[in-house]
């Protein structure tokens, strides 16, 4: 077993060794994916390396004010004209979070694995990955540590731009001692952090009021009050004119709820698929609950994919949320 530090060291050798990398992060990018997306890209220009970022999908409109985000590659409107062998993947708790990405990997490549979910199963031929950090950006920040490069202002602002979101602004329960201290040096650099903090937390839109309103308008509970859901389906985004960055947020307003113990949001991605977002006050495990159904997470925030009807997942999930009590 590698120690944290040894693994460091072996992705430093990882970056110094290969060229010509593709760096990825999870389907649907939040701002640790998109923020971790970016620092790797900018590591490695700063190393003289050549690379190509990509996703699955578009990357959140609020997210392109970062270093090079529009140069990521939505592939499902520009594919890629070969594979590649050096593969980066960050926040991606497992493999399959890279989604169609994945068939732009020659079948002998070889992935750096960069992440914080705990239950990430070390899919890479290195990896480099800490549970208990906040953010894959915390991650990131130790790693910079080991070369010889001089920070500016773009990078600190997208290292601080993945602590910020995944902390939910400094708010939750992963909210370290060293997460503080990191994010001190990171505004020694410069970084604006009220300015980040009204865009990327406080700021919204017309559409994601307008699918909150939706999303609030549908909440349920059990009878002991301890889960509380919400759905949003196809129609109400359109409805909305709402975007899947719109959705950001909205379990949480399940899981604040007082005495909710277990939020979930469940959003209809048709008629034969669920994806099931869940948030926990403490008492019960959801990135265990959510490895159940395929998913992964953290213990008070994952996520899955259900096949089946909205009603079907709603009903196995809340029974196996039941069987955590």
């Amino acid at each position: 077993m590698h120690t944290y530090e040894q693994a460091l060291q072996a992705g430093k050798q990882f970056l110094l060794e290969h060229d010509d990398y593709l760096v990825v992060s999870h389907v649907q990018p939040d701002g640790d994916a998109v923020s971790s997306t970016v620092t790797v890209g900018w590591l490695l220009s700063c190393l003289g390396k050549t690379f190509t970022m990509i996703n699955e999908g578009e990357i959140p409109q609020r997210m392109r004010f970062l270093w090079q985000a529009d140069a990521i590659v939505n592939m499902t409107e520009q594919p890629p004209e070969r594979k590649y062998k050096a593969i980066i993947c960050v926040d991606c708790a497992d493999f399959a979070r890279v989604g169609l990405s994945r068939q732009y990997f020659e079948e002998d490549a070889i992935i750096l694995n960069i992440d914080h979910h705990p239950t990430n199963n070390g899919y890479g031929a290195v990896n480099i990955i800490k549970s208990d950090a906040a953010a894959t950006a915390e991650i990131l920040f130790d790693f910079l540590q080991l070369f010889n490069i001089t920070w500016n202002k773009d990078i600190a602002t997208a290292v601080y731009t993945g602590l910020l979101t995944d902390t939910g602004g400094f708010r939750y329960a992963n909210t370290s001692p060293n997460v503080m201290a990191v994010a001190s040096r990171l505004l020694e650099h410069g970084v604006d952090g009220p300015h980040l903090a009204q865009m990327l937390l406080e700021e919204v839109t017309l559409p994601q009021v307008r699918i909150l309103n939706k999303a609030l308008s549908s909440l349920q509970m059990t009878e002991d009050g301890r889960v509380a859901w919400v759905v949003i389906t196809p129609d109400d985004m359109q409805a909305c004119g709402a975007v899947n960055e719109d959705l950001e947020g909205i379990v949480n307003f399940a899981r604040n709820i007082r005495g909710v113990e277990v939020g979930i949001f469940f959003k209809v991605i048709n008629d034969n698929a669920v994806k099931a977002s869940m948030r926990s006050a403490g008492k019960v495990d959801v990135a265990a609950l959510a490895q159940t159904f395929g998913g992964g997470g953290h213990v008070l925030a994952a996520g899955c994919r259900l096949e089946g009807k909205l009603e079907e997942v709603v009903e196995k999930v809340l029974k196996q949320v039941n069987l955590q009590w």
